[in-house]
């Protein structure tokens, strides 16, 4: 790999310029996370309509799901670095071969935990909840959504790449027609609609598969009528050569990182567990509503590796720090307004559960959504510097060492010591759940200062 001398060569836009550019490529991830939200959101309350111990074991059966999806970020991390940074070159058939080597990576990570879920439920259900009732549920459910893992990965992929290079609309449009789909199928099943059976969380189950079926479908006939980055199988077969060394260094410290994370959420999920469906169910409310006020902070603060990568591969060192410096007072910013956002909803989150949870339930949601709201802050400048900065610089070593030591040595040992050793009350172990993001700040923020992890890693020839 080679670091090329600081160069600044290249027109630096002015700040309305910069915001509308930033805000283009922002979009399509914003339309993401919010489609995955609503989808979220339908299903908690359509689900509410079943029972509390349908949600319950969908959020923990979604357990699985969240670690393939933190997977899939972290190998989307080399996948846009990569592609954003030859793109800024001018090198498209590089790009097509770092798609088709990451497509190759996807899908044998989608196997594994397709058979994680379908062959292995009951074991992976009893990792978070021993209540036998909400282990049934999530039982049948993860034999299901299962199916809908072999085709996350492609989309994810393909998604990014276009993402990378600047085409938003087939991105946006794919989650639209998702999230359409996903919903009426949703609400088929769990109501019965048209005459058809009410099959409850397996039929949110159907309508996941469904939905990731025709993400899929869309970006391989868009690949082969109209893209110019093109799946090719020449390129997932091939061996990649030193590319592929290019390629591990950003992914799989991403990898490790987004997956350490992952788990650790996945430990907080169990303790959420094991305290009870009230507990459970609150958690599920709140998350959800996190994910909404996130929407904006979460597409900025991921824009910036496109942000980063694209000037470093056009070798303008100076106008790539002062645009990460930019997509990080924007990611705050709005970190800070999703946190309102959050305050603001949890009025109308406590009524439209009101009848659907148990007063307990009820009692805790009232706390956890100020507590998730004031973590948001956190969030939207970790996010911004780890995955934006950190990893479009080509250096994602630092980010996962930090969240790696951050999380196992301090966030998740307190939060077992919390709940285990001292007992102390749901709200309590909670709170000190929340802290994670604020632990590993200060490192973060002054590795960022230091400004070593600006690098150009594209190559001139590729073996």
């Amino acid at each position: 790999m080679t670091v090329r001398p600081n160069e600044t060569g290249g027109a630096m836009l002015n700040h309305r310029a910069f915001f509308k550019m930033a805000t283009t490529l922002a979009t399509p991830i914003m339309v993401q996370n919010l489609i995955s939200t609503l989808v979220s959101s339908a299903d908690t309350i359509m689900l509410g309509y079943v029972s509390q111990n349908a949600m319950a074991a969908s959020s923990l059966a979604n357990q699985l799901q969240s670690v393939l999806f933190c997977t899939f970020y972290g190998l989307t991390a080399g996948t846009s670095v990569l592609a954003s940074q030859y793109w800024g070159k001018g090198d498209h058939e590089t790009i097509e071969r770092v798609l088709g080597l990451a497509t190759r990576i996807a899908l044998l990570i989608s196997f594994i935990f397709f058979v994680a879920g379908f062959c292995f439920p009951t074991q992976v259900m009893r990792l978070f909840t021993d209540d036998l009732a909400i282990i049934q549920e999530g039982v049948r459910y993860l034999r299901i959504i299962a199916f809908s893992y072999v085709f996350m990965g492609f989309a994810q992929i393909y998604v990014c790449v276009l993402r990378s290079i600047g085409k938003v609309v087939l991105p946006t449009v794919t989650y639209v027609v998702s999230l359409v789909l996903n919903i009426a199928i949703n609400a088929t099943f769990i109501f019965g609609l048209f005459g058809l059976p009410k099959l409850g969380l397996v039929g949110v189950a159907l309508g996941t598969v469904i939905a990731r079926f025709a993400e899929c479908a869309i970006c391989l006939v868009y690949s082969q009528a109209y893209s110019e980055v093109k799946v090719r199988l020449k390129w997932m077969v091939r061996r990649a050569g030193i590319l592929a060394k290019d390629f591990a260094h950003i992914s799989v410290p991403s990898m490790a990182n987004d997956i350490a994370w992952s788990l650790a959420v996945s430990v907080y999920s169990s303790v959420i567990g094991h305290m009870g469906s009230d507990v459970v169910a609150a958690n599920a409310v709140a998350l959800m509503a996190l994910n909404i006020g996130a929407v904006v902070s979460r597409g900025f603060a991921n824009a910036t590796t496109i942000v980063v990568s694209r000037e470093l591969g056009a070798n303008r060192m100076d106008t790539a720090k002062e645009y990460a410096r930019r997509m990080l007072r924007l990611s705050m910013l709005f970190g800070a307004c999703g946190a309102l956002v959050m305050v603001a909803i949890r009025p109308l989150m406590i009524a439209i559960y009101a009848g659907k949870l148990t007063d307990a339930a009820i009692a805790l949601l009232r706390s956890v959504l100020v507590m998730r709201a004031v973590q948001l802050i956190g969030e939207a400048t970790n996010t911004c510097l780890i995955c934006g900065c950190f990893r479009g610089g080509g250096d994602a070593r630092y980010g996962m060492v930090v969240d790696i030591l951050s999380m196992w040595l301090v966030a998740v040992p307190l939060t077992l010591m919390a709940a285990y050793v001292f007992k102390l009350p749901p709200v309590w172990v909670y709170f000190v759940m929340c802290l994670d993001e604020f632990e590993k700040m200060l490192p973060v923020f002054l590795h960022y200062r230091k400004f070593e992890w600006l690098h150009n890693i594209t190559r001139d020839q590729l073996t």
